[in-house]
């Protein structure tokens, strides 16, 4: 069982504004949640920009030469046929299968890795802390861990009503969040 404390907001400015005001007072922030993508939000929680195009690249490479390297090996050692005049190793004949086959694995491998890295693979289900998040509210999530006092839960929750939250309430998820 997991314990989050969710404070909402109604305007994505007053979210940014929040974030700066929560981390002001040395609170540490589990995760925000928003309805779609908000400008800046990321630079200001800090996070490290994704490294999922550094492995689509090297996918992408190793599809190129397992492309190049099988049409080579098809048409000059194992079935070298002429048809079309062309010789053996028509490397110009090679290019459009080869990109293809490149953007074909760099694709799928990159959503692979996507799903598997954000816990959103087929069959997953992740109850969401509010519905209203997904719709029109923001939300910034804090962790409750047994270690806090009850003192502490209630410090956060005058900090996110001074920082312009129109709801705060706690959430015990049964799933891991």
């Amino acid at each position: 069982m997991k314990h989050y404390l969710l404070g909402l907001f109604d305007d994505e400015e007053v979210l940014l504004e929040a974030v700066d005001k929560v981390k002001s007072h040395n609170l540490r922030i589990h995760d925000v949640v928003s309805p779609f993508a908000v400008h800046g939000l990321d630079k200001k929680l800090g996070l490290r920009e994704s490294r999922l195009h550094v492995g689509g690249f090297w996918v992408g490479a190793a599809a190129a030469l397992t492309a190049l390297g099988f049409m080579t090996w098809v048409f000059t050692a194992n079935w070298p046929t002429v048809f079309g005049g062309k010789p053996y190793f028509s490397f110009p004949a090679f290019i459009p299968i080869t990109f293809e086959f490149t953007v074909l694995n760099a694709s799928f491998w990159m959503t692979f890795a996507f799903l598997v890295l954000c816990h959103l693979w087929p069959g997953r289900f992740r109850e969401s802390l509010d519905p209203r998040t997904t719709s029109h509210l923001f939300g910034i999530v804090f962790k409750i861990t047994p270690r806090m006092s009850e003192a502490d839960i209630q410090h956060i929750r005058e900090v996110l009503k001074q920082a312009g939250a129109v709801e705060v309430k706690e959430r015990i998820m049964e799933k891991h969040y």
